[in-house]
């Protein structure tokens, strides 16, 4: 398993869906997922630390994982099928969960837990750019802007 930080949340504008984007730690690959509106904006808010009155879904989630003495200690985005990428939550004591990405990420945002890919994961849906390289960077966000879902499915590049 390889670490990953999450560079943020971008807009496919081909068709208007958010893309979270994570990067290879100490690598050159970026993984882009397409995700939901609403994790989008958990993804996000969790980010920008931004703080709301009442507790959303993920933040109860680890708040009760807190108040029953456990903690989310890693996500692993363990498989892509089809276009369809899959992921477990470890938790203290060895229990995993599978999720959904885009939930895993944001549960990891709000506990500080590691996030992880399968090497086969980041070999299939992986893009590789210079990590070091920030004007790479921004030319990948001009990528994500101008590319499709289908451009990742296995077989289509």
């Amino acid at each position: 398993m390889l670490p990953l930080d999450v560079v943020g949340i971008r807009v496919d504008k081909a068709n208007n869906n958010p893309v979270v984007v994570l990067r290879e730690v100490g690598g050159e690959r970026f993984l882009p997922i397409w995700i939901g509106a609403v994790e989008a904006t958990a993804i996000a808010y969790a980010q920008e630390k931004v703080e709301v009155p009442r507790p959303l879904t993920h933040d109860l989630f680890v708040a009760a994982l807190e108040a029953l003495g456990h903690t989310l200690e890693e996500v692993r985005i363990v498989g892509l099928e089809d276009g369809v990428y899959f992921a477990e939550l470890a938790f203290t004591g060895g229990a995993t969960v599978s999720a959904r990405p885009s939930d895993a990420i944001a549960l990891a945002l709000r506990s500080d837990a590691r996030i992880v890919a399968a090497e086969e994961v980041l070999e299939h849906g992986g893009v590789g750019y210079p990590a070091e390289d920030e004007v790479v960077v921004e030319q990948f966000r001009e990528f994500l802007d101008h590319v499709s879902p289908e451009d990742f499915e296995p077989g289509t590049r």
